[in-house]
């Protein structure tokens, strides 16, 4: 999952976490390289072993998943 929006991405966390899925999210100090206008993404990664599990949790919930 890949977004500029920090809630999105604390909402989308929280639900896979919720379902015992372990994320973790990339780009999160590139802020600093910006100035912190939220030009750049940020993005959630998962195992490859979960991405068929966490892709249909986010879809669920209406997240886009950018597949």
């Amino acid at each position: 999952m890949r977004t500029n929006d920090p809630t999105l991405v604390a909402f989308a966390t929280a639900l896979l976490d919720g379902e015992g899925i372990e994320t973790f999210q990339m780009d999160v100090h590139m802020s600093v390289l910006e100035g912190s206008i939220g030009v750049l993404p940020r993005r959630i990664m998962v195992r490859d072993a979960d991405h068929f599990r966490a892709t249909v949790v986010l879809r669920d919930n209406e997240i886009p998943t950018g597949q």
